[in-house]
């Protein structure tokens, strides 16, 4: 065994800026939209770090713009067949946002991402 890696410093603690409740920012931000409107929540209100919070506003509002939209189409008899379609598409929308968030990318969901980008 060489000795050389024996004496290796160890890793740095990451900067107390870097860290969201004891994560990463992008672990946080991706964790934001895991529980839609009550993650988006807990992050936006318990974290000051910018990309965390643009995050969970977008997973705030696409969350609770996806009940009003769902509320409004089961109104009506003829458009609630679309309700389904409405939950695929937030699903998906859900999992694209986790990723780009994961990879630190500030991926603006259209129509909600220049709202949410207010409230960072």
């Amino acid at each position: 065994m060489d000795e050389n890696n024996l004496n290796t410093a160890p890793a740095q603690p990451a900067q107390s800026a870097d860290v969201v409740g004891g994560m990463q920012p992008n672990v946080a931000a991706c964790l934001s939209y895991l529980l839609g409107f009550v993650s988006g929540l807990f992050f936006y209100l318990t974290s000051k770090n910018k990309f965390v919070r643009f995050h969970s506003m977008q997973s705030i509002v696409l969350s609770a713009g996806s009940m009003v939209l769902n509320f409004v189409l089961g109104i009506t008899m003829v458009l609630a067949v679309l309700v389904p379609f409405v939950w695929i598409a937030v699903l998906v929308i859900t999992i694209i946002a986790m990723v780009k968030a994961y990879q630190n990318n500030k991926y603006l969901i259209p129509v909600i991402g220049k709202f949410s980008e207010k409230y960072e």
